[in-house]
This record gives C-alpha cells, sequence and structure tokens, in this order.
C-alpha cells in the first residue's frame, strides 16, 4: 500500500489563508508587516527564490521590498544596507538570500540582522533559543517540515528520528525541534558508519543532504514518515533526497519533491513574518 503525500501546496494554502486572516487583523491596527530582501548577484536559481517571496508577500497583503546589490558588493556596503532595514520601522523581517558570493562573510553579514527581525532564524541568538528550547523565531525549513510531520497525527513522543545531514540551515535545527517533541534523535552525516542500519530504525526520517535518490526503499522502516529535504537539478528535473516512487510502496507518509517543504519554507518566512509584526505592535 502507497505511502500517505503530504503535501506542501495543500498545507501552504491553508496557512496562507490564516496569515492574509492575521495580516488584515494587523492592519486594521495600523501596521502593515514588511519583508526586506537583499539578493547580492545575479544567481537564476537565487532570483527564482526572491521572486517566490515576493508573490507569498502579495498573495497575503504584506509589503515587500527586494534590495538588489551587484555581485562585487563590498562587506561594508553589505552591512550597510542590513544597518538601514534594522532601523527601518516598515520592515519587520530582514532575509539576506543565500549563497552569497563567495569574497563575502555570510555570518558577519546575517550577525548583523537584528534578531527580532531575523525571519529566517539564522543569527546566533535565535539558534541559541533553539537549542535551549526557549522562545525565538525558528528556521523556515525545518518549522515547515515539523508541521508536515505534525499533520499525520502521529503521537512523536518517544520516536525514533533520524536526521540525514548536519546543516546549520536544516539538519542542526531539525534535530532540536524534533527533540523538543521528545523524540529520540540521531543525526547522521557523511562520516556516519552503517547508515542503513540507522534509517532503517527511524519512524521519522529527514533527508538533507543534497543527493538526488540518496535515500533508498531498503533504508526506510516500514510506516516511516519520510520528510524530503532536498532539492537537486537532475537531466533538468528536480528531484529529491528520497528515491521517491521507490520509497513511497515502504513509508506511512512522504513528502514529494517539487510541492513538498520546498512550499512550506516560503510560507513559515510569511509566518516568521507576521509574527515578528505582531511582537513588534506589542
Amino acid at each position: 500500500m502507497s505511502a500517505q503525500v503530504l503535501s506542501g501546496k495543500t498545507m501552504s494554502e491553508s496557512l496562507r489563508l490564516e496569515i492574509a486572516s492575521r495580516v488584515t487583523a494587523l492592519k486594521e491596527r495600523g501596521l502593515t508587516p514588511g519583508l526586506a530582501v537583499i539578493l547580492v548577484g545575479n544567481d537564476p536559481a537565487s532570483e527564482i527564490y526572491v521572486r517566490n517571496k515576493g508573490n507569498g508577500c502579495t498573495e497575503v497583503g504584506m509589503y515587500s521590498r527586494t534590495i538588489n546589490m551587484p555581485a562585487e558588493t563590498t562587506q561594508e556596503e553589505l552591512e550597510a544596507a542590513i544597518e538601514e532595514l534594522n532601523a527601518d520601522s516598515a520592515i519587520h523581517g530582514i532575509l539576506v538570500q543565500l549563497p552569497l558570493p563567495k569574497h563575502l562573510d555570510e555570518q558577519a553579514a546575517l550577525a548583523k540582522i537584528l534578531p527580532e527581525k531575523d525571519v529566517d532564524g539564522f543569527h546566533l541568538i535565535n539558534a541559541g533559543h533553539m537549542l535551549t528550547g526557549t522562545e525565538g523565531v525558528v528556521a523556515c525549513t525545518p518549522r515547515g517540515a515539523l508541521h508536515m510531520i505534525k499533520s499525520t497525527g502521529v503521537n512523536l513522543s518517544g520516536k525514533e528520528a533520524v536526521v540525514i545531514g548536519r546543516s546549520n540551515i536544516v539538519g542542526k535545527p531539525m534535530a532540536m525541534l524534533l527533540l523538543k517533541e521528545n523524540c529520540t534523535v540521531a543525526m547522521c552525516h557523511s562520516r556516519t558508519q552503517n547508515l542503513a542500519e540507522h534509517t532503517r530504525r527511524a519512524d521519522i526520517l529527514v533527508a538533507a543532504v543534497g543527493k538526488a535518490g540518496f535515500v533508498t526503499a531498503d533504508m526506510v522502516k516500514p510506516g516511516a514518515i519520510v520528510i524530503d529535504v532536498g532539492i537537486n537539478r537532475v537531466d533538468g528535473k528536480v528531484k529529491g533526497d528520497v528515491d521517491y516512487d521507490a520509497v513511497k510502496e515502504v513509508a506511512g507518509w512522504i513528502t514529494p519533491v517539487p510541492g513538498g517543504v520546498g512550499k512550506m519554507t516560503i510560507t513559515m518566512l510569511l509566518m516568521n513574518t507576521v509574527e515578528a509584526a505582531e511582537r513588534m505592535l506589542k
């Protein structure tokens, strides 16, 4: 029996209705949530992501602004642009589109964003909140993935969860979120020995490795929740980290690529922005 498909498109549509309602409520109180995105250079994939973020803001009634900066932008110029947005009361969320050109220091740039305007959840203060389980901005992709996991209705407490990938953007915060839900979490990576022995025990398996079709059916526990965070381009098509056609015959729930976690990431960015505006109003 094939797995139930966790559609990011369907979940996003429902969540964006909620976000739009909250935006309307804020506007009635004289405040329009605003998101600013800084795009350095002209990477085609980044341009698409930024355009989708702008379209998402328009859909829910938010104000959006894109700051396009040339690839030759200096660190000082980038940080000055961030400081300007920090001081702008019309902007509640600031996002620096990654990756930046190689001559720029990503961590130094992200550290310049006010933690309360860091709607990507990458600032060290927000990462610290994540680690300690206290209130802070949650990184968009892991937040969206957790929403999809919880949509299954499975009681997560005590379940075994395996996260493949240890990036600061997805792997580490994903593990922290699952730990907060009282899962027993294993984080696997390129140096993990006997990877399949870990993944076959997982009630929840999150793949974020950046290798198309990396997770095969023999690596998955029957009935598991499989969340595919991967976005890989193969022969002009977008593929996930999971061998979808094979794994869906083993898993209980699975996310597609495209149409899965990627859809939820932008929706959670909008959610983080409206929440930032609500906190500012308070």
